[in-house]
This record gives C-alpha cells, sequence and structure tokens, in this order.
C-alpha cells in the first residue's frame, strides 16, 4: 500500500438528524424481512379458520315473518291520532324471546332453552310492525321447524295475554252489572211499596237511572266481548327450500388468512421495534457515525458474482487510499463472520502486485484458503497480456522461430573475476552473480502462499504475520472474543456490517468498544446475506 499517500478524510458522515421523508417502500420494508414471521402467522389464522370450517357443523338458518296487530275496540274505525293502533315494536320483541316463547318451543322440539334461546334471533324492521323470527340449527328439518314454531308461539302467548285482559274486564263489568242489577230490584220494590205520589215519582226517577246504568254496562260489556284479540298473522312461512346457510365456509377461509397476515404484519412491528437491525447505508451511519467504505452485493439477489466482486475491489481501493505499508488492518464484526470479504479483499489487494498475508486465530484458515481460490477465478483478465501467440513469420522455420535472438558467446576468460588477487590497492572485489534456476512466474507457492496475479497471499496465524507489510486480520465475532479490538489497536479497523442481520444495538457497542480502546475505524462496509 505505497502507491497512495494518504489523503485527509473526515471520518464525519452526513448528519444524522437530518430529516429523512417516509416513503411506502419504508413502511413495506419491515413486513418484506419479516416475511417469514408474516407468513408463519397468516397459515396460523388459515388453519385455526380451516379447523373451524372442519370441526363446527354449519349452521342452517330459517326464516319466518309475522305482522304484529293491534287490538282495538272497534277495528273498523279509523285510527287518526289514536294512540290505541300503535304497537311498541320493542316490547313485541321481547316477548317474543321471552321466557315463556322460550320454553314452549322447548317443549315442542326439544333441547336446552339455553341453546334454543342462542339459536333463535328476532328482528325488527325499522318503521314497521313486522317480526322477523330466524332459527339455527345444523339440520334443515329442525332449523325450519323451529322457526315456524316460535313464530306460533309468540302468537299463542301474545293472544292468551289479551284474552286473559279480556276476561278480567269482562268479569269486571259482570260485577258491576250484577251489583246495578240489585239496585234495581230494590228500587222496584221501592216504587210498589210507595203510598204517595211524592214517593213514588222519587223511586222511578231512581229506577230510570239505574235502568240507563244498566243499559250502558251491558252495552260495554257486549264491546268489550266482541273485541277481536288476534295478535297478528304469519304472514311468511319458514320452508326448507328458503332455509339458506349461516356463513360461506370460504369467507371464513379468506377472513383466517388475511386476518393472519394483518396479526403478522403488526407483530413484524412489534418485532422491529424491539430488534432493529441495519437495513441500510442511513442506518449503518446512524449507528456507527463512520464513514461508508463501500457495499458489496448479494451474488444471487439482484446482482452477479462478477458485480459482488468488483463491489470488493472497490472497497480495497478505499482501504489502500486511507492506510500505508506497514499496515495491519483488523476486519471486526458484531456477531457476524466476515470470512467471505476478508478472503476478497485478499485477491483484490495482491492482484496489483502487493504480498498480502491473511491472519485467522479462530480455525478458518482452510475457508479463508477456498475462498480466495474462488475469488482468484473470477478475476477479470489482464487486456495487456496477449491471449493469443504471436504468429510466425512467413517462411521461417519452427526451429528458427522458436530459438530466440541471443548474443554470440564469449570467450571465457583465463583469470575470471576473483580468481587471483589484484595487485591494485583501489581495484574493486567483483562477486559472481548468482541466478535462480527458477523465475519469478514458474516460482513454486508454499504451502500457505497462493499466488494471484503478480502478488500473494499467505495465510496464517496474527503472531506468524508479525514481519509482513500488509495483514489483513479476520477477527472473530467481537461480542464474544476482544482479540479485534486487541489487533485493531496496533494497526487499522473496519467495521463490517451485515444488511438485515446486524442489530443496531450490537453495533452501537461494537463501535463505542473500539473507541474506547483508542481504535478510530477507518470506516464500515455493508454486505448483504450469503457474502460476509
Amino acid at each position: 500500500m505505497t502507491d497512495a499517500a494518504p489523503a485527509s478524510w473526515s471520518t464525519d458522515g452526513p448528519p444524522t438528524n437530518a430529516a429523512r421523508s417516509v416513503t411506502l417502500t419504508d413502511l413495506l420494508r419491515v413486513p418484506m424481512h419479516r416475511i417469514r414471521l408474516v407468513l408463519a402467522v397468516a397459515l396460523v389464522g388459515l388453519l385455526a379458520a380451516l379447523g373451524f370450517v372442519l370441526l363446527v357443523p354449519a349452521a342452517v338458518t330459517a326464516n319466518a315473518v309475522v305482522a304484529v296487530r293491534p287490538v282495538v275496540t272497534d277495528a273498523f274505525t279509523p285510527s287518526g291520532a289514536n294512540a290505541d293502533r300503535a304497537v311498541n315494536m320493542n316490547v313485541e320483541s321481547r316477548i317474543a324471546t321471552g321466557t315463556e316463547v322460550v320454553q314452549r318451543l322447548a317443549s315442542a322440539i326439544g333441547g336446552d332453552p339455553r341453546e334454543i334461546r342462542d339459536a333463535l334471533e328476532v328482528e325488527v324492521p325499522t318503521g314497521g310492525q313486522i317480526l322477523r323470527f330466524s332459527y339455527s340449527s345444523p339440520d334443515a328439518q329442525r332449523a325450519v321447524r323451529g322457526a315456524n314454531l316460535a313464530a306460533q308461539a309468540y302468537l299463542d302467548v301474545r293472544r292468551a295475554m289479551y284474552e286473559q285482559q279480556r276476561a278480567e274486564m269482562l268479569r269486571s263489568y259482570d260485577a258491576s252489572i250484577t251489583k246495578v242489577a240489585a239496585q234495581q230490584t230494590a228500587v222496584q220494590k221501592r216504587v210498589s211499596a210507595a203510598k204517595d205520589s211524592a214517593a213514588s215519582d222519587a223511586a222511578l226517577a231512581e229506577l230510570a237511572g239505574i235502568n240507563n246504568q244498566l243499559t250502558q254496562l251491558n252495552s260495554s260489556r257486549t264491546e268489550i266481548a266482541a273485541v277481536d284479540v288476534n295478535p297478528g298473522w304469519v304472514t311468511q312461512t319458514a320452508e326448507r327450500a328458503l332455509a339458506t346457510s349461516a356463513g360461506n365456509r370460504l369467507l371464513f377461509l379468506v377472513a383466517g388468512l388475511f386476518g393472519g397476515a394483518l396479526l403478522g404484519i403488526v407483530l413484524s412491528y412489534a418485532w422491529e421495534a424491539t430488534d432493529r437491525r441495519v437495513r441500510s447505508v442511513a442506518d449503518g451511519r446512524d449507528a456507527t457515525g463512520l464513514p461508508l467504505l463501500g457495499t458489496v452485493r448479494r451474488p444471487g439477489f439482484r446482482g452477479s458474482p462478477r458485480a459482488a466482486d468488483a463491489d470488493i475491489r472497490y472497497v480495497a481501493m478505499a482501504v489502500a487510499e486511507r492506510v500505508r505499508q506497514p499496515a495491519r488492518v483488523a476486519l471486526v464484526t458484531a456477531r457476524e463472520d466476515a470470512t467471505a470479504l476478508t478472503a476478497g479483499l485478499a485477491v483484490a489487494l495482491a492482484v496489483d502486485g502487493r504480498e498480502v498475508f491473511v491472519a485467522d486465530d479462530s480455525g478458518r484458515t482452510d475457508r479463508l484458503r477456498a475462498a480466495v481460490l474462488a475469488d482468484r477465478g473470477r478475476l477479470p483478465i489482464d487486456p495487456s497480456r496477449p491471449h493469443v501467440p504471436k504468429p510466425r513469420p512467413a517462411g521461417s522455420t519452427p526451429a528458427a522461430a522458436a530459438a530466440p535472438a541471443t548474443p554470440a558467446p564469449r570467450r571465457p576468460s583465463p583469470h575470471p573475476p576473483g580468481a587471483r588477487p589484484s595487485t591494485d590497492p583501489d581495484a574493486t572485489l567483483t562477486l559472481p552473480r548468482v541466478t535462480s534456476a527458477l523465475t519469478d512466474s514458474s516460482r513454486p507457492a508454499t504451502p500457505d502462499e497462493v499466488s494471484v496475479g503478480v502478488g500473494t497471499v499467505r495465510f496464517g496465524t496474527w503472531r506468524q504475520g508479525a514481519d509482513h507489510g500488509l495483514v489483513l486480520y479476520n477477527a472473530p465475532p467481537g461480542e464474544s472474543d476482544e482479540r479485534g479490538v486487541a489487533v485493531a489497536r496496533q494497526g487499522n479497523a473496519v467495521v463490517v456490517v451485515e444488511r438485515d442481520r446486524t442489530r443496531q444495538s450490537d453495533l452501537r457497542r461494537l463501535v463505542e468498544r473500539l473507541r474506547a480502546a483508542g481504535v478510530t475505524p477507518l470506516g464500515f462496509v455493508l454486505t448483504r446475506n450469503g457474502r460476509a
């Protein structure tokens, strides 16, 4: 990393208190990231609705309509503003669902009165003197019978009440008539026994009044006895062909599914409120207060493996801009594993000719080597390197074309340098040049070394990389191991944040620990699931 001088870089990100408008995407982001919870709760709601449909028998509802008739003295007299022709339908509906009607219905069809009361419903349309009896039962025949019996039971109860009232009135009139008739008999005896005209005239006048009163009582009794106490008629009887199913089973399933999905969305917001994750670059800046070094896309989602490798190379350039050799860079995380990102950065830094040492003390060396080999296979081809050998000149032989142009061999000197001492005190001692039999391109790599481009990547522990110029330390998770922070104190730190997995509370705690230890991180890298 001697190819770039350190440039001034502000560690302050954009203002965290800047107002940001909430869009529809922000509202949908939480349920989409908690889609497993939403789907699980929706499935539970669907299963609950399915169980209700299968276990609870379908109820059949039958309806019967009763027209309520007001009981009046003269049914053919215009009502006008008389109150005796108005019926209080609230009272009538309470009578229709009263104890006496329920008891008669229970005696007729059998069953528990409480179940019958729950199955019977009486509706009163607004502005009409009509009662609609609805009876629900698993059996259609029982529902029809129950509705008709309920309507008839109401009419019987109401008729009995009117008949009892009429009987009481007739009994009262009979008692009055008996009393007045006794008075009439007594006055008649007084008239017969009167001896003077004055007493006879007074008795006759009193007898006329009693006769008039008796006539009125008899007339009123006749009117009361002629009153029609019929409370109404059944205008529509319940029939099996008109019975309907109480509720649609498919509607129950749809309601269970959507109700469960709605509950799942509410639970996802509640869970997100207690377990906040880093969802975007803005969340990472708010939680760390560090500049963004780059984002690494997930290869399988909205990006290809080569695009993800390009993202890592951009991150490598950002890291190389901020440090100089000898450099110790620790990739620290809160709870996640940064092995893939460490290997990608090592390949991106070594391809330009650097010797990178990747250190790991957590037993992940084999995974690092495998990731480096995989990333090396996806490196872009150098355009300056010829892909096809140059064609031979015309008329040349293969041997002549293959033999390089070499200078004429020199005649060996009888006195090679250093063979005998020189007598000249100012003479310079010339040592023979020792050349390696293998060129750099054919130099075999050691077991812990991988050639990447014109550079190399070595693997080992932190202690083994003490004498190397560029060391990348694959730090263990900071929540359970402090070695990443300890190594960062000797060099630099890069905070690795995994989108949708790193908790904001853990990330804040990690950055606070780094700053408390005297480490100023270079920045943070935002990755996606499946990459780091």
